[in-house]
């Protein structure tokens, strides 16, 4: 939970706030996506992470730093600089939940193999996306229902939300501390920076050096493509008015449709993904995954050129492509889990195959404010442009390469020798 409720929170939610206090598409956009930068940069220190503490620190670490970030963020919403100060805390709480997800993911890989991880892939986006649900559906929502009943100024609204993230991380943490295993402490005291630097290197070489490496990070980075170009845009093309292209929908409309019902499409979609690839394996179902990801696209190309009234016709149309986005994603982490991260260092190669994904989002989303200014702000013209972009991902899927089969991957406690790993896992 506490994995998914910040990085959909810097995703999305801060994309609504920020256009709530008056910044345009191009600027909400180009601002939000540079927010995704610690996911990219995340492999120059997840080895480091292999060598040192324990993953239930590192994570009780950054839990809570998160919690004060989000609560600096609330007290700087009332200050003259707004917008630079939440910006800097909100960079704060990305390079913590990045490094957070780095000790979470090793915890997944080393525990289970990919079986396991085929069959539990469903439930691990359930309990991401309940903290997603939370951040883009619950966060937005109220929100809405401060600014509508209570009659609040945009800042003073956020700056409650933002406070109240700040005790629900903090309540999060405390759960975690009592609840998370504890693990022996690092095996080698004499264990030095430099050595971990070397340790670090390792896992740079062996991931360079694994077969078809390039080709497969070239699928990771493309498998997203449409996806990253409709994140950023959707959210506002939902929210702005009529006269604008949009549908006019309310902080609060936005909240239900788009993060708690959206979400929950989402959720069905990928247990129903995992149960595909239990049964099928994901070599044999990776295009289906796919082709679910990103025929649904065409819900918003509909919704942009009929720009319906109903409630109901909306929330459908969202639903159908958060339910193929769900499909999808679990395709999407799976390659990653099982043909990228394999090795002696699991851990720091998945890191390194998820940066490459947060690249794609990084990129993306930067790029699709410029492009829809391009367009001349129709959104018709630039849902177009998200299908055209819908196919490179699709062939990439197919011609992907399985270079290690259905093999299982070994754990972490079993491909790394404590000499040179010496740090708990």
């Amino acid at each position: 939970m506490t994995m998914g409720f910040p990085n959909i929170f810097v995703a999305s939610a801060a994309a609504i706030m920020y256009r709530n206090l008056g910044m345009t598409t191009e600027q909400v956009v180009i601002y939000t996506s540079q927010l995704y930068l610690p996911w990219v940069l995340k492999p120059i220190w997840a080895p480091l992470l292999e060598s040192f503490g324990t993953k239930r620190r590192w994570v009780l670490a950054m839990q809570f730093i998160l919690m004060t970030a989000f609560g600096l963020a609330a007290i700087s919403l009332s200050g003259t600089y707004a917008v630079p100060l939440t910006l800097c805390f909100f960079w704060i709480i990305g390079f913590a939940s990045a490094t957070q997800d780095i000790a979470i993911d090793g915890i997944f890989m080393s525990a289970t193999n990919s079986a396991e991880q085929a069959r539990y892939a469903g439930v691990q986006n359930l309990c991401w996306n309940i903290g997603a649900v939370i951040a883009s559906g619950i966060v937005v929502s109220l929100s809405g229902v401060l600014k509508k009943n209570y009659s609040l100024s945009w800042p003073d609204c956020w700056m409650m939300v933002l406070l109240i993230c700040s005790l629900f991380i903090g309540i999060s943490a405390i759960w975690h501390a009592t609840t998370l295993p504890h693990t022996r402490a690092t095996a080698r005291s004499d264990y030095s920076f430099f050595d971990a630097f070397k340790s670090s290197g390792r896992a740079w070489h062996t991931f360079v050096a694994k077969p078809k490496i390039w080709t497969m990070l070239f699928v990771v980075f493309m498998y997203r493509l449409a996806e990253g170009f409709l994140e950023k845009i959707s959210p506002l093309f939902l929210l702005d008015s009529r006269k604008l292209g949009g549908l006019g929908l309310d902080n609060q409309t936005l909240g239900t449709i788009n993060g708690t019902f959206g979400t929950v499409a989402f959720i069905a979609g990928t247990i129903l993904a995992s149960f595909v690839v239990s049964k099928m394996t994901l070599r044999r179902s990776f295009f289906i995954l796919a082709l679910s990801l990103n025929v649904p696209h065409l819900t918003y190309y509909w919704l942009s050129m009929d720009l319906p009234s109903s409630l109901a016709a909306i929330s459908g149309a969202v639903l159908l492509e958060k339910f193929g986005y769900g499909i999808g994603s679990v395709g999407h982490m799976l390659y990653m889990v099982q043909q990228v991260s394999p090795g002696r260092f699991q851990m720091s190669h998945y890191a390194f195959a998820t940066s490459v994904m947060a690249l794609c989002k990084c990129v993306t989303g930067w790029v699709s404010g410029p492009v829809f200014t391009a367009f001349h702000q129709n959104y018709q013209t630039f849902f177009i442009f998200v299908l055209v972009m819908s196919i490179p991902p699709v062939l990439v899927a197919y011609f992907a390469p399985f270079s290690l089969g259905e093999a299982r991957p070994a754990s972490l406690h079993e491909s790394v020798p404590a000499a040179a790993n010496p740090g708990p896992q």
